[in-house]
């Protein structure tokens, strides 16, 4: 980043140290404190420096206090240039790859370790799961119309409207559905999708060409791509840390994460990134005005396809040397783990 040319090592060392104590204590951080630390420079050579920092936007005072902030702009050069990540502890590699062994729910079990280990709201972006069906029937709608009616093994029921091929013969409806529901049950959309265009292509569906039409189109009324879901864990972190002070922006950030399909469509533009991807404040049009920080990696299934992405939320003061390896490690577990 250009503003690292504009500050020497010294400088440089000064921001490095003040926004590690930020991190840690989430409070303004005078020149005494950071005089008393690692740095052998007085509080008055530290004073100047900060404010050459602020000068450059890197540190701003929230109040009329002596302390300074990092700013957001502050933040994204250290993540990019300043922050050493640390090597994953094997005790946390344990924990991620015990939380997903042999789970029924992979992802919503790695959801919940996420946030355990990062003491933040965990988000985990994923196709939705596709219900096998139990039963298809077809009722007439009016002229050249009938509904097609979807009954899920989970009990939920879905229905279209579509229209039905011209001079369709007496009784093709209650053919077509019969047909279907002796072969759905069990299946999903999808999978019925390649049996009927396999049967009626090998003619081993014994319709009549208009019927088998029926049959074909109404099906594929329900094609279309997964839509995906999101799993939240672990909001109550979110109120544990300077909770008094932080009030205001808990409750806009809790506002923002029931706003599901604008947190799937933020995320899911993570998809693209190799590996993590850090959200910074107002780099983040959904989270900005709770002031926070998105840290997400994208996981694959077997066929090494992108499905999915998995991260954390929290306060913009995150441990970003603890939290990004453990985001990476988890995106790397869930995808071995789906098979």
């Amino acid at each position: 980043m250009g503003v690292l040319n504009d500050i020497d090592a010294r400088s440089r060392e000064i921001f490095k140290q003040l926004v590690e104590t930020y991190l840690k204590t989430g409070e303004p951080v005078g020149s005494r404190t950071l005089s008393h630390g690692a740095l052998s420079v007085s509080a008055a050579t530290i004073r100047n420096t900060m404010a050459d920092l602020t000068d450059l936007g890197l540190l701003h005072a929230p109040h009329i206090s002596a302390g300074r902030l990092p700013t957001e702009l502050g933040l994204r050069l250290f993540v990019d240039s300043l922050l050493q990540i640390g090597d994953l502890s094997e005790e946390d590699k344990r924990a991620i790859d015990a939380s997903t062994a042999g789970d029924a729910d992979i992802l919503e079990a790695a959801a919940a370790r996420l946030s355990g280990l990062t003491h933040s709201a965990s988000l985990v972006v994923t196709e939705k799961k596709e219900s096998p069906l139990r039963h298809i029937e077809f009722v007439a709608a009016g002229p050249d119309e009938a509904l097609v009616i979807l009954v899920f093994e989970d009990g939920r029921v879905e229905n279209r409207v579509m229209k039905t091929p011209a001079g369709l013969p007496p009784g093709a409806l209650l053919s077509a559905g019969a047909y279907l529901s002796a072969r759905v049950r069990g299946r999903t959309v999808a999978e019925v999708q390649l049996m009927i265009e396999k049967e009626i292509s090998e003619n081993r569906a014994e319709l009549d060409a208009l019927t088998s039409r029926l049959v074909k189109d109404g099906v594929a009324e329900f094609s279309g791509a997964a839509e995906p879901s999101l799993i939240v864990k672990g909001q109550g972190w979110l109120l544990d840390r300077n909770a008094a002070d932080d009030l205001e922006r808990v409750r806009s950030l809790f506002d923002d994460l029931e706003r599901k399909e604008e947190v799937i469509e933020v995320l899911s533009a993570a998809k693209a990134a190799e590996g993590v991807k850090i959200y910074i404040g107002s780099e983040n049009r959904l989270f900005s005005l709770s002031g926070s920080s998105v840290i997400v990696a994208p996981y694959r299934d077997k066929s090494r396809k992108i499905v999915g992405v998995l991260g954390v939320v929290g306060p913009t003061r995150l441990n970003y040397a603890r939290v990004i390896p453990i985001v990476d490690y988890t995106a790397e577990v869930v995808s071995r783990m789906l098979k």
